[in-house]
C-alpha cells in the first residue's frame, strides 16, 4: 500500500468521505487511489476558489469535514480568499494540497513554492506527510485538528510520499466535547442582565442554531434583554416558528444606531463587533463610547448549555417563539429590493437553505424572511466576495433533499461561475437568483461613503452593463437552465418552477 491508498482508508476511517477537486500531476496517485478505494464521494471544481469555498458551505451544513485536493502552491493560492472566508465562519476543513516530491524541491522547478508560509494565516494546524509510513497517521490528525479547532487543516503531500510504498492507514483519534462555561461567567452574566441596565446578547455560531437560539430568547424575555447576531451570519435556523434574533447593519451609522440603547453587549459564541472597513471621522466599534462588552462563551464554548443554565439562573419561563404571519406576495409593485425580497420570502420552500451573497441589493432579504417557511441562512464570514455560488454547491451536497436558494449579487457571482457547471455535473438542487444591477452597487455606496466624487474614471471602474453581461447565456454554458425576470410577477413563476424540478436552475433578475 502506497502513501496516498493509506491517506483515503484514513480520511474514511475518520469519517471524511466527500472530497473537492481541482488537482494536477503531484496529486495524480492520490487520483489514483481514490480511483482503487470505494467510499470517497469525489467533486470536481474547475478553479480552485469554487473548492474551497463549496467544502465551506459543506463542513457548515454536514458538521463535519470534507477535504480538499489543491495542486501545489499555486493551486493553494487561487482558493485562499474562500479558505479565508471559511476561517473566519471557523469550518471544518481538511485542507490537502500536493507537493514537488522531497527531493526535487531543492531544484526549484516551476510550481515549487513555500505552501506552508502560504497555508499558515488560513490554517488551524498544518504539516508535510514526508513520509509514506507516516501519511495515515498525518491524515487522522488533521482531521483530529479540523474538528477540535472548528477550522482549517493543511496537510502538504509531497509526491513521492503519495507514491511511495509502506502506506499504514491509521483509525479516528480521539477529540473532546466543547468546554463549558464556568459558574462565574454564567454568574456575571446573570448579575449585569438582572441590573435592569438596557442590555443585548449578541449571538454567533453555535448560539444561531434552533435550540441555542431559543434558549437565548427564553433568556431575554426574563430579563427585557435584546438578541443581535453578527452582520455576517455563518449558519442560522430561522423562519416562522423559530426565535428571531436582529442581525447588525453593515454600514457604521445603522450599527452605531442599533446599539446606541445599549449599556451592556454580552457576547455568546461571538467576537466584539467591529466595522468592516475605516471611514474618516467615524469609530471602528459601533457600540456606544460608554458601554460595556462582557464574555459569555467564546465561539468554541457549548453555547447551547451555556444559554440553558444562564436561563435557569435567571429563572426564565418555558416558552415557545410565536410564529407571525407568513410572508405575502407583492402585487403590482415595481422591481424594488423590497419586492423581490417579498417574492423570494413569501415562495421560500420549507427547509431551505439560503445562501445570501447579494450583497447591496439584498438589503431587505433578512427582515422579510422572518417568518417565512424554516429555513437555514448562511452568508460568507470573511467578507471575500465570490464565495456564494460554491457555498450553495458544498450545502446542496451536504444536504441532499433540501433545496438551496442562492441569492448572488451578478458581480461578485462573476468571480466564481464555474460553480454553476459543478451543480449541473452533480445535478444539485440549487436555485439561484442573480440580482443582475450590472454594477458594482456595494462601492459605488463606499465611494459616497468616503466623500469621494465619481467621476468619469471611478464609474467606469464600478460598471459591468459595458459590454452587458447575459447570466442565461452563461448559466446554459455550463449546463444549467435559465430564464430571465424583469418583474416581481415573473421572478415568482420562476422560483416556483425552479424549486419545483430536480437540478440547478438560475434565474436573471433584471434590475433596471
Amino acid at each position: 500500500m502506497n502513501g496516498a491508498e493509506a491517506l483515503v482508508r484514513t480520511f474514511l476511517a475518520c469519517g471524511v468521505d466527500t472530497c473537492f477537486a481541482n488537482p494536477g500531476t503531484s496529486e495524480m496517485h492520490f487520483v489514483a487511489a481514490l480511483d482503487r478505494i470505494p467510499g470517497m464521494h469525489c467533486v470536481l471544481g474547475l478553479f480552485e476558489g469554487v473548492v474551497t469555498g463549496a467544502a465551506d458551505g459543506y463542513g457548515r451544513m454536514a458538521g463535519k469535514p470534507a477535504v480538499t485536493l489543491l495542486h501545489c502552491g499555486p493551486g493553494l493560492a487561487n482558493g485562499l480568499a474562500n479558505l479565508h472566508n471559511a476561517r473566519r465562519a471557523r469550518t471544518p476543513i481538511v485542507n490537502l494540497v500536493g507537493d514537488q516530491a522531497t527531493y526535487h524541491r531543492a531544484l526549484d522547478a516551476p510550481l515549487t513554492a513555500d505552501i506552508d508560509s502560504w497555508a499558515r494565516p488560513v490554517s488551524a494546524w498544518t504539516r508535510s506527510a514526508a513520509d509514506p509510513l507516516t501519511a495515515g497517521a498525518d491524515g487522522a490528525a488533521a482531521v483530529a485538528a479540523a474538528r477540535a479547532a472548528s477550522g482549517i487543516a493543511t496537510l502538504i503531500l509531497p509526491s513521492d510520499t503519495g507514491w511511495g510504498e509502506g502506506g499504514v492507514p491509521a483509525g479516528p483519534l480521539p477529540t473532546n466535547p466543547p468546554p463549558r462555561v464556568d459558574e462565574a461567567a454564567l454568574e456575571h452574566a446573570a448579575r449585569i442582565l438582572k441590573s435592569g441596565e438596557p442590555a443585548a446578547l449578541l449571538l454567533g455560531g453555535q448560539a444561531l442554531r434552533e435550540r441555542a437560539a431559543h434558549a437565548a430568547g427564553r433568556v431575554a424575555a426574563a430579563c427585557g434583554a435584546a438578541l443581535l447576531a453578527p452582520q455576517s451570519i455563518v449558519r442560522m435556523e430561522r423562519g416562522r416558528g423559530r426565535t428571531y434574533v436582529q442581525r447588525l447593519p453593515y454600514q457604521v451609522d445603522q450599527a452605531m444606531a442599533a446599539l446606541a440603547p445599549f449599556r451592556h453587549l454580552i457576547l455568546v459564541g461571538a467576537t466584539r463587533p467591529v466595522i468592516f472597513f475605516a471611514y474618516p471621522g467615524k469609530p471602528s466599534r459601533p457600540e456606544r463610547p460608554d458601554a460595556q462588552v462582557h464574555l459569555l462563551a467564546l465561539p468554541g464554548h457549548d453555547c447551547l448549555d451555556a444559554l440553558e443554565r444562564l436561563g435557569e439562573r435567571l429563572g426564565a419561563v418555558p416558552s415557545a417563539p410565536g410564529a407571525g404571519p407568513a410572508p405575502a406576495l407583492p402585487k403590482g409593485q415595481p422591481v424594488s429590493p423590497e419586492s423581490v425580497a417579498q417574492t423570494i420570502a413569501a415562495l421560500l420552500p420549507d427547509q431551505a437553505i439560503v445562501v445570501d451573497e447579494s450583497v447591496s441589493y439584498g438589503r431587505g432579504f433578512y427582515a422579510a424572511a422572518r417568518n417565512a417557511a424554516p429555513h437555514d441562512w448562511l452568508q460568507l464570514a470573511g467578507g471575500a466576495i465570490g464565495e456564494g455560488l460554491p457555498m450553495a454547491t458544498g450545502a446542496a451536497l451536504a444536504a441532499p433533499g433540501r433545496r438551496v436558494v442562492s441569492l448572488e449579487a451578478d458581480g461578485s457571482a462573476l468571480y466564481t461561475l464555474q460553480a454553476l457547471w459543478t451543480q449541473a455535473r452533480e445535478r444539485l438542487d440549487v436555485t439561484t437568483v442573480i440580482l443582475a444591477n450590472r454594477k458594482y452597487a456595494i462601492l459605488q455606496s463606499e465611494l459616497a461613503a468616503l466623500g469621494a466624487v465619481a467621476g468619469p474614471t471611478a464609474q467606469a471602474m464600478l460598471d459591468l452593463g459595458s459590454p452587458s453581461l447575459d447570466w442565461v447565456a452563461l448559466a446554459a454554458g455550463f449546463g444549467v437552465d435559465a430564464a430571465r425576470a424583469d418583474t416581481p410577477e415573473r421572478l415568482g413563476a420562476l422560483f416556483q418552477q425552479a424549486n419545483a424540478r430536480p437540478g440547478p436552475f438560475l434565474i436573471e433578475m433584471a434590475i433596471p
